[in-house]
Formats: structure tokens, C-alpha cells, sequence
């Protein structure tokens, strides 16, 4: 009895910890995020100008895609996490310190490459302790990052209010993650579910993996255009007053973070197949309903759809990849990221191009067809969890 209560205590803090480092790794890219405006007051950018320095973000996050798999495989997730846990938020504090255009940009891009070594080093700590638990409880995690959103966005808009420079607010957030990193670190997982040091730093991905990833990279689709395009549909489509531009964006994040919550009881009870299935409907028939019905209520009630139908696809897609019996897991939730992610960062200029070409609404009708995509995917992906 003694020994299992030990057990479970010792389940319980490797929990716990890896809830703290996806808290970290939300809070600290959210923090950014708000001040995006401001930097760009600082550098006094135009748009097409601050786009061609954002897009040193991505371009960083995709070069780490393979080194972050190799790196996890090689060292264990434990060592990479903890370091990503102290360097994420040094180069958020480093932002603050850019004089120059060309400093800024080297940094965006050391900030996009630290951001995706700390998220596969913590999925694949995620991956290790839900087999431990031999639950769905991925869901969850991801939760907490979104949950980070929340009080990263908070703390931003305080710091904005009290007119707190750049600089300060990235070094305040930077030694908050540093405090929850020295408390939390030594309960990590100490080793991954499955190490092998002869994988290669590029593996191919199987088919198996491949579906995982085009299931990842409908739903990045759809989530990036909710994060980048809900704004400016509500405004220029459903035309609503100026203080309800957000309320779009709003629902979304609200019903996408409260889902993670309890995503992982429904996977539980249901499976894998029939959740992404499910999530695939809500996506689709939550679009179709906003882009038919552009008026307040019901393009609200479309996006909340939306954010439920998106919250459990990616946790999901990155437990099932952590599984992989032909990849290690650093690796193959690398490979599903790296697919994934493309859709993320395709997916918002592709509206703007199309919108452009027709109109909004007929934007939003292609990202639909692509939520109705992870239906289609799902069944797969069922084959897959079934197997493990």
C-alpha cells in the first residue's frame, strides 16, 4: 500500500512539473505577442516592414524542427526541456535589448528556434508521463499553455497600462519562468518511454506519421486564421461595432482552452478515432454556420464551435506521434510538428490572397472543407491509436 501511494505521489509531480513547463513555454510566447504593437513603434515599422521582421520567427522554428527531434533522442527531453525552460525566456528578455532591425531579426529567429526545442522536448515529456498514467491526459497540458495565454495577455496589458517598457516587462516574465524552472525541474520525467541513440537527426516519416501530421496541418490551418483573420471578419463580414471586433477571437480561444480541459475524458471514453472525427464536425459546421449566418449571435456561436472542434487535434495528433513503434518520440513529434505548422504558417496568407482574389467568406469556406478534412484523416489515425 505504501508503495503505491509513493507511485502514484511520484505520477502525480511528474504531472505537475510538465504542467508548469507548458504554463513556461504559453506565458512566455504570449508575453511577446503583446507587445508586438509596441516594437513596432520602436522600430517605427510599417506593416509589410513588420512582417518581413516576424517572419524571422517561423523561419527559426522551422530550422529546429529536425535538430529539436535529434536533440531530444540524443539527450532525453528532461536535459533539453530544462535548458529551453532557461534559454525561451532569456531570448524573450534579449527582444527587449535590440537597437537594430537586424539585431531584432536574429533574435525573433534564436526566439522561434528556442520556442520549438522547448515545445517537442515538452511533449515528449508529455508523451512519457501519459503512459504512466496509460490515460489521454495530453489534452490537458496543452490546456495550461493555453491558460499561460490568458495571464501572459493579462500581465501584458498591465504592464502596457503602466506604461512599462519593453524591456522591463520581458525581464519581469523572464524571471518568473526561471523561479517555476528551478522549483519544478528535478520532478521531471528522468527518462523518455523510448530512447534510441542510433536514430538519424532526419528521419522520413512513415505513412502513419505522415496522416498524423496532415491532420495537424488542417487544424493549424484553421487556428491560424482564427488567430490572424477572426478580427477582421467580424469587422469587415459579420460588420460589427468597433469594441465587438474581438468577440470572434474570444469565443475561439475561450471554448479551444476550456475544451483541452476536458478532452481528455471524452478520448478516454471514446477513443481517438471518434474524437477526431467529432472534432473535425464541430470545425466544419462551426465555419459553415459563421460564413452562411455572418451576423453576431450566430457567427459567434460558429466560432465557439470552432474552438471546441480544434482544442483536442494537435494534443491528440503529438500523443499518438509519441507513440510511434518506427520513430522515436523527440523524432516523430517532430515530423508530425513540422507538417503541422506549415499550416499554421500558410494558412493566414493564403486567406489573405484568396479574400483578396473573391472575398472573406469564400476564404472561410476553404479552411472549412480542410476542418472537414480531419474527419476524413480521423479514420486513420483510429488504426493508429488502436494499434498501441
Amino acid at each position: 500500500m505504501k508503495d503505491l501511494t509513493v507511485h502514484l505521489n511520484l505520477k502525480r509531480s511528474h504531472r505537475i512539473a510538465t504542467s508548469v513547463f507548458f504554463f513556461i513555454a504559453g506565458l512566455t510566447y504570449a508575453s511577446w505577442a503583446c507587445r508586438i504593437h509596441d516594437i513596432k513603434a520602436i522600430f517605427r515599422l510599417n506593416n509589410a516592414a513588420l512582417g518581413g521582421v516576424l517572419f524571422a520567427l517561423p523561419i527559426g522554428l522551422m530550422v529546429s524542427l529536425p535538430v529539436s527531434g535529434w536533440l531530444v533522442t540524443r539527450l532525453g527531453s528532461r536535459k533539453v526541456l530544462i535548458s529551453a525552460g532557461l534559454l525561451f525566456p532569456l531570448m524573450l528578455s534579449a527582444i527587449g535589448l535590440a537597437s537594430d532591425i537586424w539585431q531584432l531579426v536574429i533574435l525573433l529567429f534564436c526566439f522561434g528556434f528556442m520556442n520549438n526545442v522547448f515545445e517537442i522536448s515538452m511533449n515528449t515529456q508529455a508523451v512519457g508521463i501519459e503512459a504512466l498514467y496509460g490515460r489521454s491526459i495530453m489534452a490537458s497540458f496543452h490546456g495550461l499553455w493555453s491558460l499561460a495565454g490568458f495571464a501572459g495577455v493579462g500581465l501584458g496589458t498591465i504592464a502596457i497600462n503602466m506604461e512599462l517598457p519593453v524591456l522591463q516587462h520581458f525581464i519581469f516574465i523572464c524571471i518568473i519562468c526561471w523561479a517555476l524552472v528551478l522549483i519544478f525541474y528535478r520532478y521531471l520525467l528522468p527518462a523518455d518511454e523510448v530512447s534510441d541513440s542510433s536514430q538519424p537527426i532526419f528521419a522520413k516519416p512513415d505513412s502513419s506519421i505522415l496522416k498524423l501530421g496532415l491532420i495537424a496541418f488542417c487544424s493549424l490551418v484553421t487556428e491560424g486564421t482564427m488567430f490572424d483573420w477572426s478580427g477582421i471578419y467580424f469587422q469587415k463580414t459579420v460588420q460589427v461595432p468597433e469594441h465587438l471586433t474581438t468577440a470572434g477571437y474570444i469565443a475561439f480561444m475561450s471554448t479551444m482552452a476550456g475544451g483541452r480541459f476536458i478532452a481528455d475524458r471524452f478520448v478516454t471514453r471514446l477513443g481517438a478515432k471518434k474524437v477526431l472525427q467529432i472534432s473535425g464536425m464541430l470545425t466544419t459546421s462551426g465555419l459553415l454556420l459563421a460564413i452562411c449566418f455572418p451576423f453576431l449571435v450566430t457567427a459567434t456561436i460558429g466560432f465557439l464551435l470552432v474552438g471546441i472542434g480544434v482544442s483536442s487535434v494537435v494534443p491528440l495528433v503529438l500523443a499518438l506521434a509519441g507513440k510511434s513503434k518506427t520513430l522515436a518520440p523527440g523524432v516523430a513529434i517532430a515530423a508530425v510538428s513540422t507538417v503541422g505548422f506549415l499550416g499554421f504558417l500558410l494558412g493566414p496568407p493564403m486567406i489573405g490572397f484568396i479574400s483578396e482574389a473573391t472575398d472573406l467568406r469564400w476564404s472561410f469556406a476553404i479552411i472549412a472543407v480542410l476542418g472537414s478534412g480531419i474527419t476524413l484523416l480521423a479514420s486513420q489515425a483510429g488504426k493508429i491509436s488502436e494499434e498501441k
